[in-house]
């Protein structure tokens, strides 16, 4: 049972980071990980216009909906599970995303500190 517990980067349990659009890697609506998520989707992010284009810009469109994937498409506000070096990429680029410490995964604190988390903190 224990070995399901996902943590948060507060170190308490992962709470869900959106049902509506549904995200997450296992699209359960929370930012979980295992060997399988080669990206690393682990920031729940607050996304936003300007980092969707940044997105788009870097090979990966998501404003078009995908209906085979059952991806609706995003939207500025929605919130998603992201890719750990996306966001980071964003954060270089200046257009990234405010997060939701409680909803991003403990193991973005592998590339990233808490400290520099909170500053994107909404």
């Amino acid at each position: 049972m224990q070995k399901n517990m996902a943590l948060n980067v507060l170190g308490q349990p992962l709470v869900p980071c959106s049902f509506e659009p549904l995200t997450g890697f296992f699209r359960d609506g929370c930012c979980k990980t295992d060997t399988e998520d080669l990206g690393s989707h682990l920031v729940c992010a607050i996304v936003t216009k300007d980092f969707l284009q940044f997105s788009l810009s870097k090979g990966n469109n998501l404003i078009t909906p995908r209906p085979e994937y059952q991806f609706p498409g995003l939207v500025a506000g929605d919130q998603w599970c992201l890719c750990l070096n996306r966001w980071i990429e964003a954060v270089q680029a200046e257009c990234a995303p405010m997060i939701k410490l409680e909803s991003t995964n403990i193991k973005a604190l592998e590339l990233v500190s808490l400290d520099f988390l909170k500053q994107y903190s909404s």
